[in-house]
């Protein structure tokens, strides 16, 4: 059998397996069973977003080539405090999906920095452009994943939002795959990922609605609309692919790092997470108004 295939597959059910451990009960449950009290369940979770911003941030400093400027060395900063203010949010329960604009005009910063990747990327080579868009892709897609699961301050209860929705995304770029590779012929993007197309995506959409329909009927105490959440998953989480693939085409790179042997780095895995997350942040705050 192919080594690196053997390689993929152990660090592919690892990556599962960390996910599915620090984003419900069973890691909590796990680690309780080994050490009564040792840990509570939003403590692992927080853990792990903690740690792929850190990477994250690290790999896009690394992608973007910055120079000898002192913007490098205030990214990282940056970064921290924007996470920071949101990890205040989380641990004193205060993310209430209410309208506030400071995270309308937060969202709407993310699709700038989309939009100027694709049409305005020499902006991209300046340093001052680096920073922005270092901080805008990286801190604010984690930090609003601070705000996607629902616990409790008195038990271990921790609702499964975020691992249904790295669920919906697996399953969304997996369907987008099998059908475009069976019936594609019409390309998305062929000069940034020539493997993707329409029919392919059509049929992602289609098959991710089919098992958000499941979801939504088999897991009621999720916040929101999930046959809703679904399709915005299947619908932006191709646009992530397609962000982090233009990225690397800009600067010349093939992977975002190796942190996952065979399978590149965590921007190379969490693309399309990175921008579901604050698409489906942006539905539930609209959700309460509807």
């Amino acid at each position: 059998m192919d080594k690196n295939l053997i390689q993929r597959t152990i660090s592919g059910i690892v990556y599962i397996a960390v996910i599915i451990l620090c984003t419900t009960p069973l890691g909590a449950q796990l680690l309780d069973s080994i050490s009564p009290g040792l840990v509570k369940q939003q403590y692992l979770y927080y853990g792990l977003i903690t740690f792929l911003l850190l990477v994250g941030t690290w790999e896009c400093i690394k992608i973007m080539k910055f120079g000898d400027g002192y913007e490098k060395w205030i990214v990282l900063p940056i970064v921290l405090l924007i996470f920071y203010l949101f990890s205040k949010r989380f641990f004193y329960h205060d993310f209430y999906y209410d309208f506030r604009l400071s995270e309308i005009l937060a969202i709407a910063l993310i699709v700038i920095a989309v939009v100027t990747l694709f049409k305005f990327t020499s902006e991209l080579y300046f340093d001052s452009g680096k920073l922005i868009f270092t901080v805008i892709y990286v801190a604010l897609p984690f930090s609003f994943a601070l705000g996607l699961p629902k616990y409790s301050s008195y038990d271990s209860n921790f609702s499964l939002e975020v691992i249904f929705l790295f669920i919906l995304i697996w399953s969304s770029d997996t369907f987008a795959y099998l059908v475009g590779k069976s019936i594609g012929k019409h390309k998305m993007a062929p000069k940034i990922s020539p493997k993707k197309t329409w029919e392919g995506y059509a049929g992602g959409v289609v098959l991710t609605l089919v098992l958000s329909y499941f979801v939504e009927m088999y897991q009621p105490q999720l916040r929101g609309n999930w046959m809703i959440v679904g399709f915005l998953i299947a619908a932006f989480a191709p646009l992530g692919d397609l962000v982090e693939s233009q990225l690397k085409r800009t600067f010349g790179v093939k992977d975002s790092g190796n942190i996952i042997p065979g399978h590149g780095g965590v921007l190379d895995r969490l693309d399309s997470f990175l921008i579901c997350v604050p698409v489906v942040y942006l539905y539930f705050i609209l959700e309460k108004f509807i």
